[in-house]
């Protein structure tokens, strides 16, 4: 690494969800590789979860740092410890929370007044508009980061543009996603809280964010552009901005101990014990099920998955989300002995898992997902075929790109997207019997299973050397550079 290459400051912002947190980690230590000074703003608990991984990369000569500062907790009302979404007691707390990230942009100013090499770039999450305003201020480009896919992003696009979700006549009539290219049918009740506002919904800050995504100097989205190249090029021509696909990020963590520490430095079981227990197993024989860290499933619904699993007469491992109702589900469990039911052909894991290492396992033949971009990622990556249940946010468009364009998953019906402090109005929403369909579907079908290689392919291929998504890397700095005037010496 050259000096001149640390000469190129970049400051990341992520929003401090799980899902959007953990790609930006990974696209700081990238950049870092490849020989850009960045810095990750964070906050003391928020840096816990991947400070290991990152002394590691500067022990190994990357010129990476993390930006601790104090969450102010008090100033937003919140409880002490909450400076992660997935620590709040209530999701009625989101706004505070929110409110909390914006108080940070005093301190990262005051930051990027002091500090040396001086930023030249801001990438921020998009959900953090304000960040636009502060790169405007300091005179530096700010790209957005989107923490999903080019489709998604296309979906969002032509639906705001066209309003075609405010002429059907009710929440469950399909309507056709205009000006994509494929045929992509919706209904309202799918679509995301930005167009179907919930409780916790801010129209100023939906706003705010469509402002700052114009004024962006672009957009970089955790995909590779073989996946998906009909749609890069469709947002390019939509959008007219710069747009740069560096994904899949999860493909950043090589070795063993990265695999299972990626997104938590403390997972919740040990890694070898979950890798022994896959071992016996033959080849794509167990299903893999995780509906994410802030899908809050009610417990009904729980139990129905329970069953299903336990029907559907295979291995699986599932791992069950802390937090939420966790104990009421807990007390299901221990009254039915579930856990010594499926003994020998079933693993609960309480909390977070050690995900990219599991589905890795030659052993993993399917993985029951919610949908989040970072899973489905993930999983695609891995080369494996999908059980798709959205739950919320974007994961529908999600399941679309899955099942529908990339023919590499099976439904299990769901058709309603939860919204935010609205989870016990729903209840049970998919029956046993669809589950347990779906799982056979994906786990006989060859020729899912064949086209789920081959894009597991693809991925490692984009994000090794002189890949798609290795040289986009490479443009973007290459670009930010030019812009900014400085030299960049070769890495």
């Amino acid at each position: 690494m050259s000096s001149k290459s640390s000469e190129l400051h970049f400051v990341l912002i992520p929003l401090f969800f799980p899902g959007h947190q953990i790609p930006m980690v990974d696209m700081g230590r990238v950049l870092a590789q490849h020989g850009v000074t960045v810095t990750i703003v964070t906050t003391p608990l928020n840096a816990i979860r991947f400070r290991t991984i990152i002394e590691n990369d500067i022990a190994s000569g990357s010129q990476i740092r993390l930006l601790q500062l104090r969450f102010p907790c008090t100033e937003a009302s919140l409880p002490e410890r909450c400076e992660n979404i997935d620590a709040l007691p209530s999701r009625l707390l989101a706004r505070n929370f929110m409110d909390a990230i914006g108080m940070l942009r005093q301190p990262i100013e005051q930051f990027m007044v002091e500090t040396k090499p001086k930023p030249i770039c801001i990438i921020s999450d998009r959900n953090l508009p304000w960040t636009f305003d502060m790169a405007q201020k300091f005179d530096i480009p700010r790209l957005a980061f989107d923490g999903t896919s080019c489709f998604t992003v296309l979906c969002s696009h032509f639906i705001n543009l066209s309003k075609i979700h405010e002429t059907v006549s009710n929440d469950r009539e399909p309507f056709v996603v205009p000006g994509l290219p494929d045929r992509i049918e919706l209904t309202k009740s799918q679509l995301p809280e930005e167009f179907n506002p919930g409780p916790l919904a801010s129209k100023h800050l939906n706003e705010h964010k469509r402002v700052a995504d114009m004024g962006s100097y672009g957009l970089v989205v955790n995909s590779f552009e073989e996946l998906e190249a009909k749609y890069v090029e469709s947002y390019k021509k939509a959008r007219g901005n710069k747009i740069w696909c560096i994904g899949s990020l999860s493909n950043c963590n090589k070795g063993k101990p990265d695999m299972a520490r990626r997104g938590n430095d403390v997972v919740s079981v040990d890694e070898t014990q979950c890798l022994q227990w896959l071992d016996p197993w033959p080849e794509n024989s167990v299903v893999y099920a995780c509906l994410g860290t802030l899908s809050c499933v009610e417990p009904i619904q729980l139990v129905e998955l329970a069953i299903a699993l336990e029907s559907s007469k295979r291995p699986f491992i599932w791992v069950l989300r802390e937090g939420y109702k966790s104990n009421e589900f807990k007390k299901w469990l221990y009254q039915e002995n579930f856990e010594e039911r499926i003994r020998g052909k079933g693993l609960l894991i309480h909390g977070w898992a050690p995900q990219l290492s599991i589905l890795s396992h030659k052993a993993i033949g399917g993985f029951l997902t919610h949908c989040g971009w970072n899973s489905v990622l993930e999983g695609i990556s891995a080369g494996l075929p999908m059980i798709t249940w959205p739950l919320l946010a974007e994961q529908f468009f999600n399941e679309k790109l899955v099942a529908s364009v990339l023919g590499i998953g099976e439904k299990v019906g769901s058709e309603i997207a939860m919204k935010w402090g609205e989870e016990e109005k729903h209840g049970v929403m998919v029956m046993k019997e669809q589950i347990v369909g779906a799982i056979d579907k994906v786990m006989d079908g060859e020729m899912m299973r064949k086209r789920g290689m081959e894009f597991g392919e693809l991925a490692s291929k984009a994000f090794g050397n002189n890949g798609s998504s290795y040289l986009n890397v490479k443009r973007l700095i290459q670009d930010i550079k030019q812009i900014s005037g400085k030299k960049l010496g070769e890495a």
